[in-house]
């Protein structure tokens, strides 16, 4: 039977308004959001801050996932290969997200295209911190230590390509130093061992490891802001150190499978902005010693991109690889 241009029309309309209504129901389920860092980490912090929010906003479950390993990695690569549905989302950190595409060659998924920007959630600067057995005082002396005693300090990260890893991979480089580095899986764990004296050096965001400067476990040399930070108002900046290069930020990102539904990208970051800006979180995640950003997914793609482009450059001047 021929059918006229009237039914024809009829039933377009019925596919576009089934599949708008589909959007409209979304989420229909409980959403999974997977950190590429262990419980008790900075990027699990913010993802449970951010979890409940999302959860009283669009009315389902946000279940925090934790899938450590690799850099981040791990993580990332499970929610790139994810349906793009918007039932699985990614809480994670410069390394995967970012710098591990130049670090490794070998990475099984593209950050930038593999992975939808939704929203750069939150970023810190970080502390430079000694061991107290360390015979340091001050920025100078710990450098004047290292050049006397090379391979002798070990520093720790929370993986490699993180901020903690490339900013003093750059130290290295800029100061000509020898310093053997020991990648952790997350922060907690850098952070005990560096208090036990395993591991001796650490740049590490200023509120994991404030407690144990003023309680005498760990001594801070340096912040990698251009000025002083309020919560450690003590400690010289990079900037005042002659090494303003040195400027790094640790920040945390949710992203999601790429091709994901824009209507769906778009309500999340709404939905984090709203969230992550109530006084209730920005207070929480400030006395984390986080800055809430909550920026729009385009502005985060812009940002993801330059700190390729930044921290590639570092990479492959300095030779840093994943260990």
């Amino acid at each position: 039977m021929r059918k006229t241009p009237g039914i024809c029309l009829a039933l377009l309309l019925g596919v576009f308004l089934a599949g708008c209504a589909h959007a409209q129901a979304w989420p229909a389920r409980p959403v999974k959001i997977v950190v590429s860092f262990p419980p008790g980490s900075t990027p699990d912090t913010v993802a449970r801050v951010l979890a409940p929010k999302l959860q009283e906003a669009l009315g389902q479950p946000f279940v925090v996932e934790n899938r450590a390993g690799a850099g981040g990695n791990l993580a990332a690569d499970q929610v790139a290969k994810s349906p793009a549905d918007g039932y699985t989302l990614l809480v994670s950190t410069n390394a995967a997200v970012a710098t591990n595409k130049v670090l490794y060659r070998d990475l099984p998924y593209d950050p930038e295209k593999d992975l939808e920007t939704i929203s750069l959630l939150a970023a810190a600067p970080q502390l430079l911190v000694v061991h107290p057995s360390v015979a340091a005082h001050s920025f100078t002396e710990l450098v004047a230590y290292v050049r006397a005693n090379p391979g002798r300090l070990s520093y720790g990260s929370v993986g490699s390509g993180s901020a903690a890893h490339l900013t003093m991979e750059l130290l290295k480089s800029e100061a000509k130093l020898f310093i053997v580095h020991i990648p952790y899986r997350g922060f907690p764990q850098a952070v005990t061992d560096m208090v036990g004296g395993n591991i001796h050096v650490m740049f590490a965001i200023a509120p994991g490891v404030l407690p144990q400067v003023k309680a005498g476990r760990l001594r801070a040399l340096a912040v990698t802001s251009l000025k002083r930070i309020d919560s450690a108002p003590e400690v010289p900046s990079i900037a005042e150190l002659g090494l303003p290069r040195l400027e790094s930020l640790a920040w945390i990102g949710l992203l999601a499978p790429a091709r994901m539904p824009a209507a769906i990208i778009e309500r999340l970051a709404i939905e984090a902005r709203k969230g992550l800006r109530a006084p209730d979180a920005a207070k929480l995640l400030a006395n984390q010693g986080f800055e809430v950003v909550a920026n729009a997914p385009a502005e985060f793609r812009r940002f993801q991109h330059a700190e390729i482009e930044k921290w590639g450059k570092v990479i492959r001047s300095t030779g840093a690889t994943p260990e």
